[in-house]
């Protein structure tokens, strides 16, 4: 895996003696316009042990795919609370048919997003994801030796 932290790239090993496990969630989307108007769009949500403490989601349009990866602690929260800080937001809502949804906005120096998917089909993968690999138990699918060797490593930005 490859990762930018603080301007900084470089190759993150999660490897453990275990092999790592991984779940993903097709879904059906729906990217909210300025006016409030939906246009829906395939997307994917994906989880791997190799990289416990992130999920990544995939939305994908017909010109290209455009992929997030952020805090599974943000997406977990965000199910049933208003959560996150900085580029990535989640919060719990109603659609305009009363619908239980879960809002993801996502902000970058590119342009803002806001996506909204049914509360049971993120329900559905948060269950899997974590019946894998449990909240709070991240660390034990770390290799924290090689992690910290591939920072030491890595050139200055």
């Amino acid at each position: 895996h490859r990762t930018i932290l603080g301007g900084k790239a470089f190759t993150m090993d999660y490897s453990m003696d275990t092999a790592p496990l991984a779940v993903s969630q097709s879904v059906t989307l729906e990217l909210i316009d300025p006016g409030g108007a939906t246009t829906p769009i395939q997307g994917e949500f994906y989880y791997d042990s190799c990289d416990p403490y992130a999920v990544t989601t995939v939305f994908k349009t017909p010109q290209h795919e455009v992929r997030w990866t952020f805090g599974r602690d943000l997406f977990c929260e965000g199910i049933y609370e208003p959560s996150g800080d900085g580029d990535v937001h989640v919060w719990p809502c109603l659609d305009a048919d009363g619908h239980a949804v879960v809002i993801i906005e996502l902000c970058s120096p590119d342009g803002a997003a806001m996506v909204q998917a049914r509360t049971g089909v993120l329900t559905q993968f948060v269950e899997r994801m974590t019946g894998m690999v449990p909240l709070g138990t991240e660390s034990e699918h770390i290799n924290l030796d090689s992690t910290i060797a591939s920072l030491l490593d890595s050139p200055a930005a």
